[in-house]
């Protein structure tokens, strides 16, 4: 049973484990006919309220691989895709093959998705990431499974819900090329599967120029779906990049990424979000931003504010604080009662981006290259996914329903 997430860090051969690891009577030796296992760590005493769905399925995660203060877990998932349930996002399904990210972005707004599996540290979310994967009763009987396994039957079952113009957003919540994926490949395995389909609507966001490694099932889930990837990028200054963001790569492998997706035939273009403000908010460092954009071939660029949830705030809020002092205060004010930034704010960003895009010759929307034969008719106009939206109204009993909401997003 997986260690809760109260257990001390110890260090072992420089790989941050848990207490468990310091113990040999109490971790199981890694199985030899199971390369893919590292071990098994067990726990004595069970929790004084018993575990329920996900959070339940979390603690009863295998330890498969241990990394630079990260550790890896398998996830058994019922469903690979999850439908949408929030109004203001611009996509009906979800999928992220993955829990947790270890790119450990501090403004990441995506930290609340470990508190399903009653993991509360917010750090937690990049230092545990899980691998969702689906275990057959024929599995269990043979005992070596790789990470990751089946999921392609999941969407392939999965998929028969999706109707005829409903978005799928791939990494919503995480990122499906994080580390992990180079070595798991359960995003790929997934691509592979849409290759087999026609008719469906799909986008990507990453921050990973590992998705160049897939052109390949990229070209081929393009021939008869409609596809477009998003790489995220915040800034072009290596430096800030790194601070902010301190595990995903550089801005210009980004940017690389952006070019060979589109001279490959793949509509790809850049999400700048979110938007900082007093750090990556101003005029030059957005220009040089959409320049860049069109340089690399890139579709389209917009950008969406930062978003504070919370669980986010208790990261980014004290990394603020030692990076950025003098601007502290002014985010303080600014989120101290709501998570979105103000409606003028997010007007004078948004008309920033429509004046630069219109400058170099970046359309909003994307190209009709990978729309599949019968939809000559499909709105020309139909903006990216991900595109930048007002934030709800609330009303006084609008947060009913708010947290089953959320979890659509996993």
């Amino acid at each position: 049973m997986f260690i809760s997430e109260q257990k001390t860090k110890v260090q072992v051969d420089g790989l941050s484990s848990s207490p468990a690891l310091a113990n040999s009577s109490s971790v199981m030796a890694a199985k030899p006919e199971n390369p893919f296992l590292f071990y098994s760590p067990t726990q004595d005493e069970e929790p004084a309220i018993p575990l329920v769905g996900i959070a339940k399925l979390a603690a009863d995660a295998e330890t498969v691989r241990l990394g630079h203060n990260v550790e890896y877990f398998t996830l058994e998932a019922r469903s690979i895709l999850n439908r949408c349930t929030a109004s203001r996002m611009p996509f009906t399904w979800t999928i992220n093959p993955y829990r947790g990210c270890e790119f450990a972005c501090k403004y990441c707004y995506a930290r609340y998705t470990h508190e399903f599996m009653e993991i509360r540290d917010s750090v937690e979310f990049e230092r545990q990431i899980y691998i969702k994967q689906a275990t057959t009763p024929a599995d269990r009987l043979i005992g070596e499974m790789k990470p990751g396994a089946n999921v392609r039957e999941l969407l392939r079952r999965d998929l028969k819900k999706v109707k005829r113009g409903e978005e799928i957003a791939i990494g919503t919540a995480t990122d499906p090329y994080q580390p992990a994926e180079r070595r798991y490949e359960v995003t790929r395995s997934l691509l592979e599967e849409f290759a087999q389909h026609s008719g469906f609507d799909i986008g990507i966001v990453t921050k990973s120029d590992l998705i160049v490694r897939d052109i390949d099932v990229l070209r081929k889930v393009a021939k008869s779906n409609r596809l477009f990837v998003n790489l995220t990028i915040t800034t072009l200054d290596a430096d800030l990049a790194r601070i902010l963001e301190p595990r995903a790569p550089r801005p210009d492998l980004r940017l690389k990424a952006l070019q060979m997706l589109n001279v490959s035939g793949i509509d790809a273009g850049v999400i700048c979000a979110p938007v900082l403000p007093g750090i990556t908010d101003s005029t030059k460092s957005l220009e040089e931003l959409v320049a860049a954009t069109a340089r690399a071939g890139g579709k389209y660029i917009f950008a969406n504010p930062l978003f504070l949830k919370p669980c986010s705030a208790s990261i980014f809020l004290p990394f603020l604080e030692k990076e950025f002092p003098n601007l502290a205060a002014d985010y303080k004010q600014r989120f101290e009662s709501k998570s979105f930034i103000s409606g003028a704010y997010r007007r004078r960003i948004s008309d920033l981006m429509a004046k630069l895009r219109s400058k170099y010759g970046i359309t909003y929307s994307f190209s009709h290259k990978t729309r599949h034969k019968d939809e000559s008719n499909y709105d020309a106009e139909q903006m990216p996914l991900f595109r930048e939206v007002d934030p709800p109204k609330l009303g006084p009993g609008a947060h009913k329903g708010l947290e089953r909401r959320r979890q659509s997003m996993c």
